[in-house]
């Protein structure tokens, strides 16, 4: 494991003001979203607001990836390209996802989006998907372990709810990069891993399948993820941080439903 570093005040509010960027391009793209546009203009959006607002789209170039977003849909788990020819239909499920950065302070945060008049099964998926990015948020107090946060999630997504709860894509520390030490897995035994402490900057984000928790990631363009069987996915995402006041959320969208999770 490589050094886990504690953040200054200075770097978290850093990180904050990215994260508020990432979180306005959400609601941004929660006005475009509806049937007939296509995944590319999802793409362009985000490519227009980000540079409006200063911030460097961290996706694009890492590890030969060629896009700011990835906007997968449906049965699609994670890292979709962007297409031009994929227009979004009614009743589709799609999650947007991806990395900013504002004078070098990284956000990450992954969002749902419902197109047009959606089935109850989405409704549902999307709901306890999102209720278990904040079930695992809760577990990230100071003293908990990794494993009280993948435990909580894994709990009511499994257990309570039947659906899949994917193993294969995790969670991360960031800052000063994309992807920093500790892994932050969506599943896992309470009371077991890294012991949190305050200045952590973790990501949380479930991957939730409506069948079968396993992927399949042998799509021709080596990036798209799959659900086995087909099934649909859903996962939310935000960027946060460990203080002795409990967890702070820095990609909060809505400072109302995320009132106890700000920064004072």
């Amino acid at each position: 494991m490589s050094l886990i570093t504690l953040k200054s005040d200075r770097e978290i509010r850093g990180m904050q003001k990215s994260g508020a960027v990432l979180a306005g391009m959400h609601l941004g793209l929660r006005k475009i979203i509806k049937p007939g546009i296509s995944s590319w203009d999802i793409e362009k959006f985000a490519l227009r607001y980000l540079a409006e607002n200063n911030a460097k789209p961290e996706e694009k170039g890492f590890e030969g990836y060629e896009y700011a977003t990835c906007v997968s849909i449906n049965n699609e788990i994670c890292h979709g390209f962007p297409r031009k020819d994929v227009l979004l239909k009614n009743g589709d499920l799609v999650k947007v996802d991806t990395v900013v950065s504002v004078d070098g302070y990284m956000s990450d945060s992954c969002w749902a989006y419902a197109v047009g008049e959606v089935s109850d099964e989405v409704k549902d998926l999307m709901a306890v998907t999102k209720k278990a990015l904040y079930l695992g948020i809760d577990q990230a107090i100071v003293g908990n372990r990794i494993g009280d946060i993948g435990n909580a999630i894994q709990t009511y997504v499994e257990d309570e709810h039947g659906y899949g709860d994917v193993r294969d894509y995790i969670g991360h520390g960031i800052q000063p990069t994309m992807h920093e030490s500790p892994d932050v897995p969506g599943y896992g035994k309470a009371g077991k891993g890294l012991r949190l402490r305050a200045g952590m900057t973790i990501t949380i984000e479930p991957m939730v399948n409506a069948g079968d928790w396993r992927c399949d990631s042998s799509a021709p363009d080596g990036w798209t993820v799959t659900t086995v069987d087909g099934s649909l996915s859903c996962q939310y995402e935000h960027t946060l941080v460990i203080t002795d006041d409990g967890p702070k959320i820095l990609t909060s969208q809505d400072p109302e439903y995320d009132a106890k999770y700000l920064l004072k």
